[in-house]
């Protein structure tokens, strides 16, 4: 049964955002609000309304319709995990290259969810579908650290982390050529392809995108980088990277003909750092993955 929340403005509520109205008065995180809201399920004083930012105003009546978390059918798996961190609330894996984060069409089982739910039994179900434990995700041929949350109030408090963007998230990657800089900002926009819907690109009019990088060593025809992520746009690195002429090595969507003179196994991006403030206690957490074996044995052949 869905859930009915219905709530009256009071004066000093006046002129604040539904958004943030709502926030306050529920336990949902902004962006499953925003979800709700432009799907519909927001009426003010009878009347749907579909926009984040409208304005409440002295009187008025909110009623917001909640669906109810339906578990979609996982079979658990039992698939190793490299966990590299666990407590109550949270646990934070070494995904490896290879591996789909959520089950969807054509990756139903073998996906890091199905390897959670047979390891770890208390995961968090937040959002219209169960999508345990899922706080963001990494590409399927990307590896290194994802952190899952256990409970709804940590799912909560993550989430809202990597909306501010005060996660730090840090990646190791080899790029193809060499740059005229050791180090600069890729500030470009990132939205769907407008030829090619499969993949993303940069765009006028997308979402404000900023990647940092940093050169760590030059290499044979490419370069070893540390890559920061300001926002966190989907397969934002690889976009970016490709955008400035410098895509990364073994990257089978942007870069599926590149002429190399060594064999490149697996792309060449690693999610090897997190910092982050715990969802329940506050204390900083960083954490880092080391680099796959893989990676490092193509850094050599490279070097």
């Amino acid at each position: 049964m869905n859930q009915i929340i219905e709530l009256v403005v009071l004066p000093d509520e006046s002129g604040e955002r539904i958004d943030s109205y709502l926030r306050r008065k529920t336990e949902l995180s902004r962006s499953r609000l925003s979800d709700l809201i432009l799907g519909g399920a927001l009426c003010v004083d009878g009347r749907e309304q579909l926009k984040p930012s409208f304005k409440v105003e002295e009187g008025q009546t909110i009623r917001l319709t909640v669906p109810q978390t339906e578990p979609v059918d996982i079979v658990p798996q039992d698939i190793p995990l490299d966990i590299l961190y666990q407590d109550h609330d949270i646990v934070i894996v070494n995904k490896p290259c290879g591996m789909v984060v959520h089950p969807a069409a054509g990756n139903a089982q073998g996906t890091l969810v199905n390897a959670l739910l047979y390891h770890i039994h208390d995961l968090s179900g937040i959002g219209g579908e169960m999508r345990p434990g899922i706080v963001h995700r990494l590409d399927k041929d990307t590896s290194g650290l994802i952190v899952i949350a256990k409970n709804d109030r940590a799912h909560q408090a993550l989430s809202e982390q990597f909306k501010s963007h005060s996660m730090e998230k840090r990646y190791r990657a080899v790029a193809f050529g060499h740059f005229t800089e050791n180090q600069g900002l890729i500030d470009a926009p990132i939205a769907r392809h407008p030829v090619d819907r499969k993949k993303m690109a940069v765009v006028p009019g997308g979402k404000p995108s900023q990647t940092e990088w940093h050169v760590l060593a030059s290499l044979r025809q490419a370069t070893y980088l540390d890559v920061h992520l300001l926002t966190g746009r989907t397969q934002q690195i690889r976009v970016h990277m490709h955008s400035v002429g410098h895509p990364l090595l073994g990257d089978p969507i942007y870069a599926p003909n590149l002429k190399f003179p060594v064999r490149i196994p697996r792309l060449m991006l690693h999610a090897y750092h997190l910092r982050f403030s715990h969802p329940t206690t506050g204390e900083n957490m960083e954490i880092t993955a080391p680099l796959p074996e893989l990676f490092t044995e193509t850094l050599e052949k490279l070097s």
